[in-house]
């Protein structure tokens, strides 16, 4: 249909209606026709209203001013769209027509081109036919005696065939042409017909053709069992447990071949299952559920077969019957042994939640156990790695035999102790069923603070502090943030040394070259405290090292202990500095120089007080 803004159209006769619209564009939309209208013709199509004297209308294109001409037109004063003949749908299935409005005095178009389709509706008109609706073969002879006397007379015949079945003959048509003719049904792919020409002579002569037909083979043979009766024993439930095979004489790999397998009776209760190989065509049987068994069974199955394309049974003249037979079938007797079934516990996973550090002696776990093969069971432990727990051997119940520590290195990352326990029956051979107890530690606060690191080094020419990290075994509200103190009331202390939040341990006064020990107290949330001393190393980390790292020849950086031998020197000779003030027993000087490169690592050299000519060389990294 064709309106402005809106469409109104019916099947038979449809109304183009020209209506207001908020845009100047003409709507199309497609048109029907019924295939093969008896008419009667013209017959009008479709048809603006409203129009207006100063448009007129034309169409072209399908139809109109292209093959097929003069199959559809439209007035051009009142936009009436008529057809003015039958269509065939199979010739002509859609006609798309081009559309134009004018300006009745100018001429010029008052819209661009537009286009609509007028669809052809199909009608049943057309009987289903054969592609090839007879076939024969025809023979053709040849004599070249002289044309219409006894010489030149050709009678055909069929000499020999192989396969003997169905029989062939000719059916002479003329002269020198005969039908090849048979009756009955092919039974094999290939058919060599030896067909003779005889003429007429006084003397006859004859020559001999061989006719080659190939059948195209469809499902005529059905898939026939090897076997008749297949005896097998199993054990359990499992897959593949007979594989059953047929003899097809079709062609391999085709629908007509590929082998369909089902039961017959024996598996009302739906504990077998049947499946194709397709490589091999074989049947597979597989134990898909089990059965309440007393010790063995017997169960007997038939099964049977055919093929994916149903049979093909040619109708033989002789009998007028082409009934097929009933699908081969093979009976299966299975002797199913009943396997000693492990004891099954009640709950796989047991989850058990405990404090640590709890008194040993209590009971964690009793599990129920079901086996439907023994009574007699007995339990053992088959996974206990921290030796925490112990089991009742005839009862299976689990208690703790020490305290359980959440810090211990068998405790995992989710604070959760494994327990394996196994049952054992006393079937032939034994069955172990298992189950997990999943020991839940919750925290308390059983470990105090410590040092991160307790050796640190402070660069007593650029920096008078060093930052003190702590840690914790213990987990929230147990462990941090901590509070850090200083760990002894000595005066001499205080002087030297005080704690700042943001900065640290702070010297508070320019220190010596050494190894100093500050002992301090470390609290966490819950006030329990831990006494530390950080060994605090004060050196020079300038460049003035290279001259001492050539004299020792060691490595930069290299980490361990490394012993190197020095030149003796003389004890009147060497100045050796205490850095004690008034012999303050807690910050004490045993190191007579560190060398710190530029990255932090550092080369620290003791000075041995029972053998002053070795060097001990620290080789520990800083950072």
């Amino acid at each position: 249909m064709m309106t402005r803004t809106s469409i109104s159209h019916s099947l038979a006769v449809g109304t183009l209606r020209l209506l207001v619209r908020s845009k100047r564009r003409w709507v199309l939309s497609t048109l029907e026709v019924i295939e093969e209208d008896p008419g009667p013709y013209p017959k009008k199509l479709s048809q603006f209203d409203h129009v207006t004297k100063n448009h007129k209308f034309r169409i072209s294109g399908m139809g109109v001013t292209e093959k097929p001409l003069g199959v559809f037109s439209i007035d051009e004063s009142n936009g009436v769209v008529s057809v003015h003949k039958p269509i065939d749908r199979e010739e002509y299935e859609l006609f798309h027509i081009k559309f134009d409005i004018l300006d009745r005095e100018t001429g010029d178009k008052v819209d661009r081109e537009l286009a609509f389709d007028i669809q052809i509706k199909d009608i049943n008109d057309n009987p289903p036919t054969f592609f090839q609706p007879q076939i024969q073969t025809d023979l053709q002879a040849l004599d070249r005696d002289q044309k219409n006397t006894p010489a030149s007379k050709v009678t055909l015949s069929v000499i020999s065939q192989q396969p003997q079945e169905p029989k062939f003959d000719v059916d002479q048509v003329d002269d020198r042409m005969a039908q090849l003719k048979f009756e009955g049904c092919f039974d094999y792919d290939t058919y060599q017909i030896v067909v003779q020409a005889t003429d007429e002579g006084e003397k006859p002569l004859s020559s001999t053709a061989v006719v080659t037909l190939n059948i195209v083979d469809t499902n005529t043979h059905p898939p026939m069992f090897k076997e008749t009766t297949v005896r097998i024993i199993i054990s359990t439930i499992q897959n593949d447990v007979l594989r059953i095979a047929v003899e097809d004489k079709d062609t391999p790999n085709t629908p007509g071949w590929r082998a369909k397998y089902f039961f017959i009776k024996g598996n009302e209760e739906g504990n077998y299952k049947l499946e194709t190989d397709p490589e091999t065509n074989e049947g597979i049987l597989s134990v898909i559920k089990g059965k309440d068994f007393e010790r063995t069974t017997f169960t007997d199955l038939q099964i049977g077969v055919e093929n994916e394309e149903p049979l093909f049974v040619c109708k033989d003249k002789s009998t007028g019957k082409a009934t097929p037979p009933p699908p081969n079938s093979v009976s299966v007797t299975i002797k199913v042994i009943d396997v000693n079934d492990p004891p099954e516990f009640e709950k796989k996973t047991a989850d058990v939640y405990l404090k640590e550090e709890d008194m040993p002696g209590k009971v964690l776990f009793t599990p129920k156990v079901h086996d439907v093969d023994s009574t007699s069971i007995r339990y053992v432990l088959l996974q206990d790695l921290a030796d925490w727990v112990a089991i009742d051997k005839e009862t299976g119940q689990i208690k703790s035999t020490k305290k359980m520590d959440r810090e211990s290195s068998f405790v995992d990352k989710d604070n959760i102790y494994k327990i394996l326990v196994g049952a054992i029956d006393d079937g032939e051979p034994p069955a172990t069923g298992t189950s997990t107890v999943l020991v839940h530690l919750s925290d308390i606060n059983d470990n105090v603070p410590k040092l991160v690191n307790k050796s640190l080094i402070m660069c007593g020419n650029t920096a008078n502090k060093v930052m003190l990290l702590a840690k914790d075994l213990d987990i929230h509200p147990y462990s941090g943030p901590f509070t850090f103190s200083l760990g002894d009331d000595d005066q001499t202390l205080e002087q030297k040394w005080k704690l700042q939040p943001e900065a640290g341990l702070v010297s508070l006064k320019t220190l010596y070259y050494g190894n100093y020990s500050v002992p301090l107290v470390i609290q966490d949330q819950q006030g329990m405290s831990g006494h530390e001393t950080v060994e605090l190393m004060v050196c020079d980390c300038g460049e003035a090292r290279v001259l001492l790292l050539l004299l020792f020849m060691c490595e930069c950086g290299r980490k361990g202990l490394n012993q190197l031998p020095m030149v003796q020197d003389e004890g009147n000779q060497t100045l050796i500095n205490y850095n004690q003030e008034g012999g303050g027993a807690a910050s004490t000087v045993s190191w007579l120089c560190c060398v710190c490169n530029l990255d932090g690592d550092c080369d620290s050299i003791l000075h041995s007080s029972t053998n002053h000519n070795m060097l001990n060389i620290l080789g520990e990294s800083f950072i």
